[in-house]
């Protein structure tokens, strides 16, 4: 569905320099800043996906989506999305594409949301059974119709964020660009968005491109991540495959009758910085945390049960959001650590 090959993007902008002296020395000296905002991404995506394409803020994610829907062309490099070039065949990719920005609305603030929807069926020339096929079951699926009448104005963030879902795919779109969807949205909302998604995506195999800072619609929604920092691709594979290459880290936390009665690290034959044992006496837990390069969840639990009574144990894998979090902060490399 999505072929992108090569990509690069540079932004070229004058130099500006500070108080009233740069700002005379700016008319007369043209010097100008090159911004490279993405530096070679290549990456294809299948019909039917839906793909997290994540990054911490100014990695270039936004100018990425802005050239596969069209608004910005590459420097260099290609992109086809269903064939065509988004860039040079405008027109015939909006009409195959819908578009979600959690900042922003293309519905019409002082109109009701009826009428936004009745533009938009003319815009992009939708068949009137075509219309009233896709409207049920939009309304079956985001909850369009208690709030349908209402002026956009007066809708709450929710129901906005709904009504903009329900917009972006009256069309029936072959790719799906979400960019931050349930931001500053409360749990139960997400939750109906993300069901909402998952449903369109399964019964009309749409392509599903994700941008978030939510690790719960990562999880939640895609089966595949792509990871992008300082404009450069630093991970393209699953969740789990990124879990078991960047979490090394696991927790063994158990209920036991008393604290550990001997050395659990003398037991497993390892120093104590690879296994960190932590006993809280009112909960009457013992929390392991190891690495899982070095040691394995059954080493643990027999050495557990040799030191003290054990009536309940919990596996706890690493925290996705924290990994992610770790490779925006110190890049793939450190990441793995």
């Amino acid at each position: 569905m999505i072929e992108v090959k090569h990509i690069r993007k540079e932004f070229v902008t004058p130099k500006k320099y500070p108080g009233l002296k740069g700002a005379i020395k700016g008319l007369f000296r043209r010097e100008k800043v090159r911004k490279v905002a993405v530096d070679d991404i290549s990456f294809t995506i299948e019909d039917g996906e839906i793909v997290g394409y994540i990054g911490s803020n100014g990695a270039g994610k936004s100018t990425t989506i802005k050239m596969m829907t069209g608004i910005l062309r590459p420097t260099s490099g290609e992109i086809l999305v269903n064939g065509i070039d988004p860039a040079k065949n405008r027109k015939e990719n909006a009409a195959k594409i819908g578009v979600v920005f959690g900042q922003r609305t293309q519905l019409w603030w002082d109109l009701p949301l009826s009428e936004s929807f009745t533009i938009l069926r003319e815009i992009y020339d939708v068949p009137r059974e075509d219309y009233e096929s896709r409207m049920a079951f939009l309304n079956e699926v985001l909850g369009l119709q208690e709030f349908f009448d209402s002026p956009v104005r007066t809708l709450s963030l929710g129901q906005r964020m709904r009504a903009d879902l329900g917009a972006a795919l009256l069309h029936n779109p072959k790719v799906l660009y979400l960019d931050e969807p349930t931001i500053g949205l409360d749990i139960v909302v997400k939750d109906n968005i993300r069901k909402a998604i998952r449903r369109i995506n399964r019964e009309h195999n749409t392509t599903v491109i994700l941008t978030t800072h939510d690790m719960g619609d990562i999880e939640e929604l895609c089966s595949r991540i792509i990871i992008i920092d300082e404009g450069r691709k630093i991970y393209d594979g699953t969740p789990e495959h990124l879990r078991d290459t960047y979490g090394s880290h696991r927790m063994v936390r158990a209920e036991v009758s008393r604290p550990l009665s001997g050395d659990l690290w003398a037991l497993l034959q390892v120093e104590p910085q690879a296994c960190i044992a932590d006993y809280d006496p009112q909960r009457k837990l013992v929390e392991i945390r190891f690495d899982k390069n070095r040691l394995h969840v059954p080493q643990i639990l027999h050495g557990l049960m040799q030191l003290t009574e054990v009536s309940d144990v919990h596996i706890i894998e690493t925290d996705l959001a924290e990994i992610v979090k770790q490779i925006y902060t110190h890049g793939a490399s450190e990441g793995r650590a």
